[in-house]
């Protein structure tokens, strides 16, 4: 795994900030500028030295796995003391801090042990914006995620049946996934019958599964830290007319939407082509999400396919297509799929 042009677009960027430093409290961040899956940690990233901050249940592992750019630092006593400590040892005098993802007692502590040697600067998205690009090692795991969920998705199908209990098929999902390579489920598995796919979080419980109705899974794997996210509808028996044409519409809406998917072609236009066919086919109250997300290193990060969403389609993004129709009371149709933004065009994952 190469982390150099990582770490170089992360020190480009504190440039632009005119920040010296960055405390980095999101494990996924972490990971991305260390390549090790992080767990219980700080890193305070800099041009003039990066240290990695956790405690004694990590730091055989993080010994091993971590880069000789980065210095390990054993915390026994304060967390935070010893951040502090830290920026004061390196002569940083800005330093930027997560704001969505640093607990503001945290950030009061830390200010507190620094005193006036420095300065704690909120931010947003110095990582992630980055992150949204994706080089071709995590194009790679993000692949094997998603042949491991489509073999999952098959083995689901094979083994649905009426009378069974939604969180049955649910831990039938999550042994499926041990057994063929994931590390996890990505997230919690949605396994939602009849009614209740109607609901798009859905929480599976013991409804049994009836015959003549639609079965929602949406499921997806981890491996190595990064993920994948696909939804399907399954049917127990006959497809009735309604559910039928349902189906057709959001299946159709999807490829109105892969239609437009190339580079310098604005998110919001995506979800304007599939979300435009849903509507004017009479459904358009029934789906009220965005058409799409960016997935990683998290399930849900940059970019956002939304009607609002300013965001330029460049190569290297990677996001999913998820149009839905939702009925409340009869049912829900949802399929999701993942796509990778490429020079001439995309392709599915």
């Amino acid at each position: 795994m190469n982390l150099k042009p990582r770490i170089h677009n992360v020190y480009a960027e504190l440039k632009t900030r005119e920040l010296d430093g960055l405390l980095i409290s999101l494990p996924a961040n972490i990971t991305y500028l260390t390549g090790y899956l992080s767990r219980d940690s700080y890193l305070l990233f800099s041009d003039k030295k990066s240290v990695y901050f956790t405690d004694s249940r990590y730091i055989t592992e993080a010994k091993a796995a971590l880069s000789k750019e980065v210095s390990l630092k054993q915390i026994n006593g304060s967390f935070f003391k010893c951040i502090s400590q830290a920026i004061t040892e390196s002569g940083l005098g800005r330093v930027g801090f997560e704001e969505r993802h640093l607990p503001y007692a945290e950030y009061e502590k830390i200010r507190s042990y620094l005193g006036s040697t420095a300065e704690l600067v909120p931010t947003h998205g110095v990582v992630e914006e980055i992150r949204q690009f994706k080089d071709s090692d995590e194009i790679a795991r993000i692949k094997s995620a998603c042949r491991i969920t489509r073999s999952a998705l098959k083995f689901a199908q094979k083994n649905l049946a009426p009378g069974k209990k939604e969180i049955e098929v649910v831990g039938d999902l999550e042994r499926f996934i041990r057994y063929h390579g994931g590390g996890d489920s990505a997230f919690e598995i949605i396994v939602a019958g009849g009614p209740n796919s109607a609901l798009p979080h859905h929480i599976p419980g013991n409804r049994k599964l009836k015959s003549g109705e639609p079965v929602l899974i949406d499921i997806g794997v981890d491996i190595d830290g990064y993920k994948s996210d696909l939804t399907r509808v399954f049917f127990l028996g006959k497809i009735n007319v309604r559910v039928r044409q349902v189906y057709d519409i959001v299946l159709s809406a999807q490829k109105k939407a892969l239609g437009e998917i190339r580079p310098g072609i604005a998110a919001q236009r995506v979800d304007n082509a599939g979300r435009k066919f849903i509507t004017d086919n009479g459904f358009g109250e029934f789906f009220g999400h965005s058409f799409g997300h960016g997935v990683g290193l998290e399930v849900h990060e940059e970019p956002h396919i939304s009607p609002k969403s300013q965001e330029i389609l460049k190569p290297g993004m990677v996001f999913t297509l998820e149009p839905a129709v939702y009925l409340p009371g009869e049912f829900g149709i949802r399929i999701e799929d993942m796509v990778e933004v490429r020079e001439n065009g995309y392709r599915k994952l």
